[in-house]
């Protein structure tokens, strides 16, 4: 069966079966030219080099076979923009040197495989499953063609804690919640997990949670909570099920 285990300091899954997977997710890369429409200017190819570079530092240290995206890897939805252009096949093209890598789309990932090397392997948008857990974006309803497993690891709606006198607010925070499992699969009973990883972009957070848009799950919407934890990026437990609606 497999296990799966927070690489602490960082919004990265690694998942333990016959082979080790390191799973990360919501790249958003080209989303700086939305920032510098607004007049917000991080430097040229800044986040696509940063990200490059953790992510090649998180595969060294964690020795992975393979690397999931968990989508979301652009930014624009509908359309390519030029900063997209730019950035993501540098991304693809370096990861193919590193590591067997594998993109689960997301909903802002429409023709990115315009943008891709060969060598890159894209799922379909409604995620793989590894032994008993299903890896996908979050933006669509699984299928009851999933319903063996006991574990769905999403992204796509970018957890943050928003508590304006803590320390630790604005920062990415993971969510592992436990749900009826009913709820999302209606032939089976029991319990499921849901684990929601921080998205990799360390940009995408504000302090001011009036500022700061989340994406919307059906997952989510569907499913009753029994429990949670939330989670700093260091492993830290900072609040249970009470804390949820805060922070996703």
């Amino acid at each position: 069966m497999a296990q799966t285990k927070i690489v602490s300091g960082y919004p990265a899954l690694i998942i333990d079966s016959d082979e080790k997977s390191l799973v990360i997710t919501d790249l958003h890369l080209g989303f700086e030219s939305k920032l510098a429409l607004n007049n917000v200017f991080l430097g040229k190819n800044k986040p696509v080099n940063e990200i490059m570079n953790d992510v090649e530092h998180l595969i060294t240290k964690t020795k992975p076979d393979s690397l999931i995206l968990l989508g979301d890897v652009k930014s624009g939805i509908k359309s390519i923009t030029k900063a997209e252009w730019d950035t993501v096949p540098v991304f693809f093209e370096n990861m193919n040197k590193l590591i067997d890598t594998t993109l689960v789309p997301g909903n802002h990932d429409a023709n990115i495989e315009k943008l891709i090397p060969n060598g890159i392997t894209v799922a379909g948008s409604k995620g793989i499953i590894i032994d008993d857990i299903l890896l996908t974006h979050g933006h669509t309803m699984p299928t009851e063609n999933f319903s063996q497993v006991n574990t769905i690891v999403m992204g796509h709606v970018h957890p943050v804690f928003f508590q304006e006198e803590s320390l630790i607010n604005g920062e990415r925070v993971w969510a592992s919640i436990k749900c009826e499992k009913q709820k999302i699969f209606v032939s089976k009973s029991g319990e499921l997990e849901l684990i929601i990883l921080p998205s990799f972009n360390k940009y995408l957070y504000t302090t001011q949670k009036k500022f700061y848009k989340k994406s919307i799950s059906p997952i989510i919407e569907k499913m009753d909570v029994i429990k949670a934890k939330i989670v700093t990026l260091d492993g830290m437990i900072i609040g249970d099920e009470q804390l949820l609606s805060s922070v996703i």
